[in-house]
């Protein structure tokens, strides 16, 4: 599968923005999806995923109720809504595939198989 994500931008602090991550060549229903963000300097980190049975959906602490992760099976793509933005959201943000991921390594970005380029987001003060 080939990831494609978007909707990335420059948006002032308590903004919004919603980040989409479009899959080609494979069904998204097949693959269980997830968000990292990376920072500069800092390592690339796990933000949310939704389960590929099921639609179960997994949040780091600290973004819980700021982000939701949903997915369109007829658009077959990931999308990534982010409320109250903050200028430590500043990243790149991207979308991965990954399949057999059981709940206590969806935050591993090592399970994950497949990437999209990223798409960088940048909250100002």
């Amino acid at each position: 599968v080939q990831l494609q994500a978007s909707g990335g931008g420059m948006v002032q602090a308590g903004g919004s923005l919603r980040l989409s991550c479009a899959a080609s060549g494979r069904p998204i229903t097949n693959y269980d999806m997830g968000w990292f963000r990376q920072a500069p300097g800092k390592e690339r980190e796990f933000l949310a995923a939704i389960r590929r049975i099921g639609g179960s959906t997994y949040y780091r602490s600290s973004v819980r109720g700021r982000l939701t992760i949903s997915r369109d099976g007829a658009k077959n793509q990931v999308l990534l809504q982010m409320n109250g933005l903050k200028p430590e959201d500043t990243a790149i943000y991207y979308c991965a595939a990954g399949t057999g991921l059981i709940t206590s390594s969806y935050s591993n970005a090592r399970q994950y198989a497949y990437w999209g380029q990223g798409t960088q987001v940048t909250v100002s003060s």
